[in-house]
């Protein structure tokens, strides 16, 4: 389905954009850097932050997920990503946290998984396609193997 080149869409190989399997392609940022520059806004941002986010003008998601660590509420967050890998077959996706590494890494493994990469797979796929050092600790290592597992029973 790749969708480098339709309306909407990232340019695949821009900053921070990862290209998953299906040709959906997310970018994933760091808000301590400052506002993206270059490129068109996102059409829906996830916020994966301890505290809300900066407002944006176009629609935005904010999971509560402190630095270092997991979602507040796992529940709330894999249906928040799943809503994000979904709205990124036609529309330009941003995930982001403070740093653009240990929180966006782990959802964007997270998103891997869903779009068919095996959880084992996922965090390698993140470092090896967006950034070599993302999903910072074990235990998010851990919460992108046990979200695929999750992702496989059910009915």
């Amino acid at each position: 389905m790749g969708n480098g080149g339709e309306a909407g869409a990232w340019e695949a190989g821009g900053a921070g954009v990862l290209r998953l399997p299906s040709g959906r392609l997310v970018r994933g940022r760091g808000l301590r850097r400052g506002p993206a520059t270059g490129g068109p806004d996102p059409t829906y941002g996830l916020y994966l932050l301890g505290g809300p986010p900066p407002a944006v003008p176009w629609e935005a998601r904010w999971i509560r997920w402190p630095d270092f660590r997991l979602p507040a509420d796992p529940d709330a967050a894999a249906a928040a990503l799943t809503e994000a890998w979904r709205r990124a077959a036609t529309g330009r996706v941003e995930v982001a946290c403070g740093g653009g590494r240990g929180r966006t890494g782990t959802a964007l493994a997270c998103l891997a998984v869903l779009d068919g990469v095996p959880a084992q797979a996922a965090v390698a796929y993140v470092r090896r396609h967006y950034h070599r050092r993302a999903v910072e600790t074990p235990w998010q290592a851990r919460y992108v193997r046990r979200f695929g597992a999750a992702r496989t029973q059910r009915p």
